[in-house]
């Protein structure tokens, strides 16, 4: 899949980073399980995260509290092809399911990624 155009900035927000992804076409909506599994809320599979393409990902940390670290990943289901986002927080404070999901997505954005902050 190619890279997404447009990326969102580093000062871009939540609702900003979903909004650029959804107008690119990931209108869907994808959830981090435990044991690195991820469910499509388009077919409801729950696939592992390692078989989920990742397409783009921006890292956003919150204005007012740094500890408020959001991960937003484009990503496509590899059952049904539903293209959509996944928001996960990284990080301190990230629930085990969330850090174990991003561990083990495989990066499938080639040498342009879309975004990734240092």
């Amino acid at each position: 899949m190619p890279r997404i155009p447009d990326a969102p900035s580093d000062a871009t927000s939540l609702g900003e980073a979903v909004a650029t992804y959804e107008a690119q076409g990931f209108t869907g909506q994808f959830a981090a399980r435990e044991g690195a599994m991820v469910i499509c809320y388009t077919c409801h599979e729950v696939v592992p995260a390692r078989e989920v393409e990742l397409v783009g990902l921006l890292r956003i940390e919150g204005a007012s509290d740094p500890d408020d670290m959001i991960a937003v990943a484009a990503v496509v289901c590899p059952r049904c092809g539903a293209k959509g986002t996944l928001v996960m927080h990284y990080g301190a404070l990230a629930p085990p399911e969330d850090d174990e999901v991003l561990a083990a997505l495989e990066d499938h954005r080639g040498p342009d990624p879309v975004h990734v902050q240092p």
